[in-house]
C-alpha cells in the first residue's frame, strides 16, 4: 500500500526495484540531490541542508525500511495485530520520506531560476487564483505558520476542481494520501518555519 502511494508521487529513482521473490526485502533509499548542499546559500546554509538530507531524511528511510520489513513479515504470518500496529510508523516514516523527496525537488538555487515565477500553466493558475505569486506566497505562509509543532504547508492541485489549493498537514502526513491533493510545493514547517 505505501509503496504504491510513494511510487505514484515520487519519481526519479527515489524508490528501489522490488525483488521478484517471496518477500520483497525492498529497501527505500534517500534520493540524491540534483545540487550541492551549499548551492542554496545564503537562504539555507549548506550545513543545515547536509544535516536535513543525510541525517533527518535518512532516519525516515531507515525507519521506513524497518517498518516495511515488519509489515512484510506480519503479512507472511497472517498476523493482523502486527499489520495494524505497523500502520502509524509506516505513515510517519513513509510520509517523511515522501514529503522530503518532494521537498528536495522543490528547492532550486536562485542562480538557476529559483524563486522566479514561470510563464506556464502553473504560473497562470497562480495569477488567476491569487492575482500574483506574492499573494499566493502570503496565503501559503499564513496557512503554514498555523501549523503547531511539526508539519507541512502545501500548494496542491485539486484534480476534481482543476484548481490549486493551499493545505497543511500535521507531522509527516503526506498530502495526497490525506487530502487527495497532488503536491506541487511543500514547506517543511518544523525545520524551516
Amino acid at each position: 500500500m505505501i509503496r504504491q502511494l510513494i511510487s505514484k508521487t515520487v519519481s526519479g529513482g527515489a524508490l528501489p526495484s522490488v525483488a521478484a521473490r517471496g518477500m520483497s526485502s525492498a529497501k527505500f533509499t534517500v534520493p540524491d540531490l540534483e545540487y550541492d548542499y551549499a548551492s542554496l546559500e545564503p537562504f539555507i546554509s549548506g550545513e543545515i541542508m547536509q544535516i536535513h538530507h543525510s541525517k533527518h531524511h535518512a532516519a525516515y528511510v531507515a525507519n521506513l525500511n524497518i517498518g516495511y520489513e515488519k509489515l512484510e513479515e506480519a503479512v507472511h504470518k497472517n498476523d493482523v495485530s502486527t499489520i495494524i500496529a505497523t500502520q502509524q510508523a509506516l505513515k510517519f516514516n513513509g510520509g517523511g520520506h515522501l514529503n522530503h523527496s518532494i521537498f528536495w525537488k522543490n528547492l532550486i538555487s536562485p542562480k538557476n531560476g529559483g524563486g522566479e515565477m514561470t510563464d506556464d500553466a502553473l504560473g497562470s493558475m497562480i495569477n488567476a487564483q491569487w492575482g500574483s505569486l506574492d499573494k499566493m506566497q502570503a496565503a501559503m505562509s499564513a496557512a503554514s505558520v498555523g501549523v503547531q509543532g511539526s508539519g507541512w504547508g502545501w500548494l496542491g492541485y485539486d484534480k476534481a476542481s482543476d484548481s490549486l489549493k493551499i493545505a497543511t498537514t500535521a507531522n509527516q502526513d503526506p498530502l495526497q494520501a490525506t487530502t487527495g491533493l497532488v503536491p506541487l510545493l511543500g514547506i517543511d514547517v518544523w525545520e524551516h518555519a
